[in-house]
């Protein structure tokens, strides 16, 4: 089957600097906040990626008037004419979640199909559902997501579990409820805050309270703004982790340390040298990783089960044995097999993965099953001896601009083509 796929000839040490892309996990909740309000939202640094794309034919479906023009997104919601989200277009990421609140918000009505985005796990959409309920808006059971708000209104939510989206959507459907909305167990995300700040450049009153909790007091309009999407910080830890694996030493600069503390934290246990200042990360990387004998992940700011999956690819190459425990999502090592087939020695245990570091990665041809997981292969692809060919490059797509070029940068030595990915075989779901 002739397929797009990453090429990478490992062995090769990363060095230099680098900018890292807008990001995602703040601009998809950003761009569906567009829909609150009047006027002409300018979005700066908005990453190029195809969960974005997919945001954008939304928001036209909505209604909106959108325009790009390389990182610079235009958004004018002035008229909102369909309350309606096409399945087709949900269907591809799970953020399409976040118009439940937006349009509740805006037009007091809205019909969503269930969402979709990387099989990574069930993500219930319960916690949306029970936590929009408390501000009074009813649901309606017809196989798709079908709201009601016209008795919406602030009231106390506590969340179950710190969910970001269930945190994003009660603040999108809040901030323009009568009265005030009190959200606890709130997600501690650097992009809930990112979020706020961009709604509260537009006249809304949302505060962080010291206890974690975030208080939104309902305004009537939202006006138009220019805003700057902060550089993405997964992406970020994916460099580090792939300098970890492939060892240099790189600079990530524009990117202040602030959101990476747990993951820099867990580079120094496997023996890196972090420079971390307000305006940059380094890594000096001596390509010997030590082993991390326990890591779980958990909400920010706990370690990101974002990065779990380039964390494990890190250290399939370390020495001593580790065990990383995944408390989010229960499909996020599904990249274990793909691994496996490049030399990994990792046992899987219920909710945990027992990696034996090997030192001994070689290429091989591969594919990618979610978005984490193919940077994952990309990183573990810098490592091997020999070539590896990653594919599923749609999957990379949704949350990386362009990790060739990046990584290029970096001197790897990786290109994007278009061939036959040999030894193609039926894969563990």
């Amino acid at each position: 089957m002739t397929l797009k796929h990453i090429t990478i000839t490992g062995g090769k040490p990363l060095y230099g600097q680098i900018k890292i892309q807008g990001s995602k996990n703040a601009a998809l909740p950003i761009l569906t906040s567009c829909i609150l309000g009047n006027g002409v939202c300018r979005i700066d640094n908005c990453p190029c990626i195809s969960d974005v794309d997919v945001t954008l034919r939304m928001l036209k479906t909505a209604g909106c008037r959108v325009s790009r023009g390389g990182s610079t997104v235009t958004v004018d919601a002035s008229q909102i004419t369909c309350c309606e989200v096409p399945e087709n277009e949900a269907s591809r990421i799970r953020s399409s979640i976040l118009f439940l609140g937006a349009l509740t918000g805006r037009c007091r009505t809205a019909s969503l199909p269930f969402p979709g985005g990387c099989a990574i796990g069930e993500r219930p959409v319960n916690l949306h559902i029970g936590a929009l309920e408390k501000l009074g808006v009813c649901f309606e059971d017809t196989g798709r997501l079908e709201a009601d708000g016209r008795g919406l209104r602030g009231a106390r939510v506590t969340l179950p579990f710190p969910s970001v989206g269930a945190t994003e959507n009660v603040i999108l459907a809040a901030v323009l409820a009568p009265g005030k909305t009190l959200i606890q167990n709130a997600a501690l995300e650097p992009e809930i805050d990112e979020l706020c700040e961009f709604l509260n450049l537009r006249g809304a009153r949302t505060v962080r309270k010291p206890d974690g909790s975030i208080l939104i007091e309902g305004v009537r309009t939202l006006g138009p703004v220019r805003y700057s999407i902060k550089p993405d910080r997964i992406v970020a830890g994916t460099y580090l982790f792939a300098a970890a694996a492939a060892g240099g030493k790189i600079r990530i600069c524009g990117l202040p340390a602030a959101g990476l503390e747990n993951p820099l934290a867990v580079l120094k246990k496997m023996g890196m040298k972090i420079t971390a200042e307000n305006s940059f990360c380094e890594i000096d990387s001596p390509g010997i990783i030590r082993a991390v004998p326990y890591l779980e992940t958990a909400p920010y700011p706990g370690f990101p089960t974002d990065l779990q999956s380039p964390l494990l690819a890190a250290l399939s190459e370390a020495r001593g044995e580790s065990l990383i425990r995944e408390r989010i999502f229960e499909n996020r090592f599904r990249v274990v097999p793909e691994l496996i087939r490049m030399g990994a020695k990792i046992k899987e245990e219920k909710d945990c993965v027992r990696i034996c570091g090997s030192q001994s990665l070689h290429g091989a041809s591969v594919a990618a099953t979610d978005l984490r997981s193919g940077a994952a292969l990309v990183i573990a692809g810098l490592a091997a001896r020999g070539a590896t060919k990653v594919g599923g490059l749609e999957y990379i797509e949704r949350g990386y601009e362009n990790i060739c070029r990046d990584l290029s940068l970096l001197g790897a030595e990786i290109s994007l083509s278009d061939g036959v990915l040999a030894e193609e075989m039926p894969r563990k779901v």
